[in-house]
């Protein structure tokens, strides 16, 4: 059996542990091979691979130690060429590989066989690509701490396994996803060499799976059966596809490019308009709903007039940086709003702002104790996560600190700001605990308490076993427990995006527009949270800062309403609706 690293396929190692422990399934006569393995790496680093497998399956179920299989990332160099021979052998020997599970990279690359890796390559010592390296870069607290080399197993190596099934979640996978199934077979996107492979099954979720053809554009490839949000995407494509607007679409448009089909039961003149209305209905200046107006196609209720607002923020900042205009709106329209930060998000506050703030308060109060002396001696120059409970005491402080400083800028009392510190993240790494009773009982009482007639909450699941999926899925389990009681029977959630992602035009049922001022303001709000400027720790690929991404995004949105025919607004910030 092949087995992979990375977030993708812990669910999977989790379900066998359970099957393991549940259900008897034994691994006494189960002989393993991963993938790959940083080099050069420690056995016992945190970031290796052997740690990772014993983490998630070896130690936790009953296989032989000597049928496991892992690429050592300790070496002398003088010794690679050897053992990878004799891994590659050893696979040869027992017959290849039954079955094999597989990730993917931004790269394309499948185990560390980067872009330009031979379909005749065996296992070997690979060259990392800078995204590849980048992508680590959390896991090792920086990207100068990730090895720039790997020993992977070959492309030649993984097609030779009879059985092959690969794993990918998230939005950030599905440009890649949709390149390696549906676009040539090249060593450029290594991935697509999988394309030759007569038994090989992809599983994906909705979002990794997006830009392929068949979910992205299914009346390409077949016929459909049309709903509401089916036919605005296929005419807002169509509308991008020709350059025009909605109500400019003609039948000739609708008729060249495989859309026929909505024609069938209405003119092109109605469904212009139907979709039209739908698309414009959606934008509101008022997201607490309009007194004293018909709100039948309006997004929100206008009723009760003043709402109590609840805005769950899974780091603090995620308010400001996702939804600060619609915050401000609701401010000042004179809802009542109480803003809930689900965890600390003190890993994210580099040691260097922990040090300023340490040498400040050092310096003004005259504290020269042992601990502060210590501390100092540990944080200057050090780049990697300290999981020291004062550090990230301090950190969380931080971040607090500056979180109320941006809701009193947009004029909400102190005394409505909440800090939860869910158990889960409070691990002192990247890898955070299981959640636990803890973590949702915080959030069912902070609701019981509230009562709101609206929650806001963060619906980016671009990493699926990120703090925002977790946050989420919290949020709906206390949502499903708590959906019978009477103060729940007139609450409606709305999903937000976080600063990297949009919604697409066809799930969107709320639009707030932005004025220039509003813009100023949202930025400035942004702007408090200086832990989180310049040096942000887990910003991706994209170096932009967090106020310059979103301003971005609410631009492009603007703009998408725009071409479509609608107002023309400076920015938008939209939300999709949760049924419950």
């Amino acid at each position: 059996m092949g087995l992979a690293t990375g977030s993708s396929p812990i669910t999977v190692y989790k379900e066998l542990v359970n099957i393991h422990k549940n259900e008897k399934l034994s691994f006494s006569n189960v002989i393993t091979f991963n993938l790959d393995e940083y080099y050069p790496i420690s056995k016992v680093n945190l970031e290796s691979y052997h740690v990772f497998m014993n983490k998630h399956l070896f130690s936790h179920v009953n296989i032989k130690k000597e049928n496991i299989h892992i690429p050592s990332g300790n070496l002398k160099r003088s010794e690679i060429f050897s053992f990878c021979k004799k891994y590659e052998n050893k696979i040869k020997k027992l017959g290849g590989l039954d079955f094999q599970i597989l990730g993917i990279g931004r790269t394309g690359h499948i185990g560390f066989n980067e872009p330009g890796s031979s379909i005749n390559s065996e296992t070997r010592i690979v060259k990392l690509d800078f995204l590849t390296r980048e992508d680590a870069s959390v896991a090792f607290s920086g990207i100068e701490n990730v090895p720039a080399e790997a020993i992977t197993m070959g492309i030649s190596t993984i097609l030779n396994a009879k059985r092959i099934v690969l794993l990918a979640w998230g939005e950030n996978k599905k440009d890649v996803i949709s390149k390696a199934v549906e676009k040539e077979i090249t060593p450029n996107l290594p991935a697509s060499f999988l394309q030759n492979h007569d038994n090989i099954t992809f599983v994906l979720d909705k979002s990794s799976s997006s830009d392929l053809t068949r979910i992205k554009t299914p009346w390409v490839v077949g016929l459909v059966t049309w709903n509401k949000d089916l036919k605005t995407r296929a005419v807002d494509w169509l509308c991008r596809k020709t350059e025009k607007s909605i109500l400019r679409l003609s039948n000739q448009d609708y008729n060249q490019n495989d859309l026929s089909g909505l024609l069938i039961n209405q003119t092109c003149y109605d469904l212009n308009i139907e979709i039209f209305n739908r698309i414009q209905r959606t934008i509101t200046g008022w997201p607490g709903g309009k007194p004293n107006s018909d709100d039948t196609y309006r997004p929100e209720r206008k009723n009760p007039i003043k709402k109590r607002v609840l805005i769950f923020s899974p780091h603090p900042d995620d308010d400001v940086i996702s939804m600060g205009g619609t915050f401000d709106r609701l401010i000042n329209q004179g809802h009542e709003v109480h803003v809930v930060y689900q965890t600390s998000g003190n890993i994210a506050v580099s040691n260097e702002s922990v040090l300023k703030f340490i040498e400040v308060y050092s310096d003004i109060f005259k504290t020269d104790t042992k601990k502060v002396n210590q501390l100092k001696r540990v944080l200057e120059n050090n780049k990697e996560i300290i999981s020291d409970p004062f550090v990230r005491k301090i950190a969380s402080k931080i971040r607090e600190k500056e979180a109320i400083a941006a809701i009193r800028y947009l004029g909400l009392d102190d005394s409505n700001v909440h800090f939860l510190k869910l158990p889960f993240y409070e691990s002192g790494s990247v890898i955070k605990n299981n959640v636990g009773p803890t973590d949702n009982k915080k959030m069912m009482d902070i609701i019981t308490q509230i009562k709101p007639h609206q929650i806001y909450a963060a619906g980016d699941l671009a990493d699926p076993h990120g703090t925002h999926a977790v946050c989420l899925k919290l949020l709906f389990n206390s949502i499903e427990n708590l959906k019978t009681e009477a103060f729940m029977k007139n609450c409606w959630v709305w999903l937000y995006r976080g600063a990297w992602h949009e919604w697409d035009i066809h799930e969107i049922d709320m639009s707030v527009p932005l004025s220039p001022e509003q813009v100023n303001r949202k930025r400035k709000s942004i702007f408090y949270h200086q832990s989180q400027n310049n040096t942000v720790m887990f910003q991706g690929d994209d170096k932009r800062e967090f106020w310059q991404r979103v301003e971005e995004r609410n631009r492009e949105i603007a703009k998408q309403y725009r071409k479509l025919g609608m107002a023309d607004y400076q920015a938008m910030e939209t939300f999709r609706r949760y049924h419950f």
